[in-house]
């Protein structure tokens, strides 16, 4: 009897087993799938434009006995020098304080203060390039004693950026195609693209035309833009 039960026990056990695996779909073999064809390629693009815009640092240093007599002085020359660059062309929205210091001298061997040297700097933006060089002479005539720069720019960077991202990707398909057409397949969709880190504009020199005025070089900058692009292959 004990053995009738077991049996019919087991029967049972098998019966649920088998209607259980009843309707599951068959588990995918990848092995069975042919492996996507992709060609990965890098691309680069270049756009050169001459640059726009120029920085500058304008400064004033003062020396006198006293710190108060040092920094008042060197604030008179410094209203002078931005009153100056307004006159040239330079809006306020333009101009901007870097620094201001304020130092004691001391005598040769330290032991003592024997004056103070005061200084203030006024980072100054041209956006005529043609004028830039006048600004300098005009900043040096109302009393800058330390100039630095030019820090040429390009105004419209970002439209040209666009373009030279385009140039990339075009040259990325036409590598593709290159290498497709030796490989016997055919170039398709893109199935993916990363940019690269943007490259800073890289200056090459032209000659300034000689106004009489102190020289700027505008030249030419270059600015790159790197994609690597997969693209399918059939």
């Amino acid at each position: 009897m004990k053995l009738l039960r077991l049996a019919l026990l087991c029967a049972g056990i098998a019966a649920v087993l088998a209607f259980v695996g009843v309707g599951l779909p068959a588990r995918a073999h990848s092995a069975d799938q042919p492996a996507a064809r992709t060609i990965t390629v890098s691309g680069s693009g270049t756009v050169s434009a001459t640059p726009t815009r120029a920085g500058f640092d304008f400064g004033v240093s003062r020396r006198a006995k006293t710190a108060q007599l040092a920094l008042a002085d060197d604030s008179a020359q410094m209203r002078k020098l931005i009153a100056a660059l307004e006159a040239a062309g330079i809006p306020a929205s333009s101009l901007q304080t870097s620094s201001v210091s304020l130092d004691p001298l001391t005598s040769g061997d330290d032991s003592a203060i024997v004056g103070y040297s005061a200084s203030n700097t006024v980072s100054a933006t041209v956006s005529d390039l043609s004028k830039a060089g006048a600004i300098v002479d005009a900043a040096v005539a109302a009393g800058a004693n330390e100039v630095d720069g030019p820090n040429l720019s390009l105004a419209d960077q970002t439209a040209l950026y666009d373009q030279a991202l385009k140039s990339a990707v075009a040259d990325a398909r036409a590598k593709a195609e290159v290498l497709a057409a030796a490989s016997g397949l055919q170039v398709g969709g893109v199935a993916s693209v990363e940019e690269s880190s943007e490259s800073a504009p890289v200056p090459f020199a032209r000659a300034a035309a000689d106004s009489g005025a102190t020289p700027i070089q505008a030249g030419t900058q270059k600015v790159t833009a790197t994609v690597t692009v997969v693209f399918d292959a059939g």
